[in-house]
């Protein structure tokens, strides 16, 4: 059997690596009672291979041994967002250290980071986003089921984890709201809209039943009577997008959770109640949306004011 390729940090692909510090399986061990299970594996990852490099415990490093190690990540050509990463894992990994006097110093912290690209997010036109939840018209239990989990990502900008993982009684269609767990098992409460709640309606009353073999507790069910997976939301979502006319190979889930937000800043929503909806931690993840609504306005009118496409001649 053929031995794995090694990943970026030189470690097996698939493997979690281990870490031979006890005060830095101190520190991962502090992180997995607030973080989730991949951030803390992700930190893992990252100070085993800042060991790896120093051939010593990172508790003693210095800031030029820090300066060393991004320079070899950059210079093994891994992107500026990775060795950003890491040097952010470094950076908490010290702050722990200087919080329980350990340290009296974060030697990560004054290092120079390569400059990240600010992506931003995109965003189906509402347009787009009708032809793509009206492609799941039917009475079909499927269809009606299709129709409910678009109505839910669009109309509340639930993660897909978190449209998936939702229970029968996490949607009040009385009150008019969903109650979904989000990043770190952070609860939330999003209300939801007419359509979403006549969807999800029309699917717990006519078309969940009749996929509910199983007796589930799951909101969303897969045609053999099982809980609907992530994979499974993907493909009902790329299937709906080539029958509405649009490309599937760039339409998912997360972009009707875009879509949601974007339209909503457009819309005169403040950002702080969108924060609130999106279930972000930091304020400055949300407002790269009012950077989309921002560009999509300012697009709108070259393309619309006769003064901004017309060239005058003198």
């Amino acid at each position: 059997m053929p031995t794995p390729a090694p990943d970026e940090n030189g470690h097996a692909r698939g493997q979690t690596p281990a870490v031979s510090d006890p005060v830095v399986e101190g520190f991962l061990e502090l992180l997995a009672a607030r973080r989730a299970p991949r951030t803390v594996d992700a930190y893992r990852r990252d100070l085993a291979a800042l060991e790896s490099f120093l051939g010593h415990s990172p508790v003693t490093a210095g800031a030029d041994e820090i300066e060393c190690w991004l320079a070899d990540l950059r210079a093994r050509g891994q992107a500026p967002s990775s060795v950003a990463r890491r040097a952010a894992a470094a950076r908490t990994f010290y702050r722990h250290l200087v919080a329980l006097d350990q340290r009296h110093d974060n030697p990560a912290a004054e290092v120079d980071l390569p400059r990240r690209r600010q992506r931003l997010p995109r965003s189906l036109s509402l347009g787009e986003v009708e032809r793509l939840i009206d492609a799941a018209n039917g009475t079909t239990p499927r269809s009606l089921r299709d129709r409910a989990l678009l109505e839910l990502l669009y109309g509340a900008g639930l993660r897909v984890s978190e449209a998936v993982g939702l229970e029968r009684g996490g949607v009040d269609l009385e009150a008019r709201f969903v109650r979904c767990l989000g990043k770190g098992d952070k609860e939330r409460v999003v209300p939801l809209g007419t359509q979403a709640v006549e969807a999800l309606r029309r699917y717990l009353g006519r078309g969940r039943p009749y996929l509910d073999r199983r007796h589930r507790p799951e909101l969303f069910l897969n045609a053999q009577g099982g809980a609907l997976t992530r994979a499974g939301a993907f493909l009902i979502v790329r299937r709906l997008a080539a029958k509405a006319g649009l490309d599937p190979e760039r339409i998912h889930p997360h972009l009707l959770r875009h879509s949601f937000a974007t339209h909503l800043l457009e819309g005169g929503a403040d950002l702080r109640s969108v924060q609130e909806m999106l279930g972000h931690a930091d304020l400055g993840t949300t407002e790269l949306y009012t950077h989309v609504s921002d560009r999509r306005r300012r697009d709108t009118y070259y393309q619309a004011h006769p003064h901004a496409r017309r060239v005058r001649s003198s």
